[in-house]
Formats: structure tokens, sequence, C-alpha cells
């Protein structure tokens, strides 16, 4: 699939099927429900260890969406790549990597 810019905000675009997009989606769904209970707990002045467990598992959530994005893109975009040639997904994939490890 070639390159487009969308909204300015990317370049490069990822085809999913529908059910692995339903499947992020409801994931981040539930992590913004996660936030918002969170913000609803703050302004209810909740005690600080309650709120500190439940940002741990949003962290926890927030890290098994990332597993799951990143098994999906170096089975599909990256394999794909390599398979074409397009050595440099290899440096793009440990500058993610590093992000994500930081």
């Amino acid at each position: 699939m070639p390159d487009k810019e969308i909204c300015g905000c990317y370049e490069k675009t990822t085809d999913r099927s529908e059910e692995e997009r339903k499947k992020l989606i409801h994931r981040l769904n539930r992590i913004e429900g996660q936030i918002r209970g969170i913000r609803g707990m703050v302004e209810k002045d909740a005690y600080c260890a309650d709120i500190l467990i439940q940002s741990a598992a949003v962290n926890a959530a927030v890290n098994a969406f990332n597993k799951e994005l990143l098994a999906s893109h170096i089975r599909g975009c990256v394999a794909r790549d390599i398979r074409e040639g397009k050595d440099e997904v290899i440096d793009e994939l440990v500058v993610t990597l590093q992000k994500l490890m930081k």
C-alpha cells in the first residue's frame, strides 16, 4: 500500500481487518473508561493509594494494547516490507521498540 498523508499527522497507514480494528478500539474504549474513572476518583478526593492502583491497571491495559498492536505490526507491516526488500523497516522497528521501552 502506498504511503499517503492523512490530516498531516502521519504519513503511513495500515490496512486492518474489521475484526482487528474492532478489537483494538474495544481495548481503547476500556482504557478510556478507566481514565475517566480515575479522573472521577481525583474529583471526589479518593485515597491516593486507590488512585495509584487504578493508574497501574491503566498502565497494564496500555501495555497489553501495545503488545497486541506490536505483534500485528511485526507479522503484517514489517514482514511485508522485508519481503519487498524495504529493509529500512527494521530501523523503524528498532526506533519504535526503543520508544516503547523508555
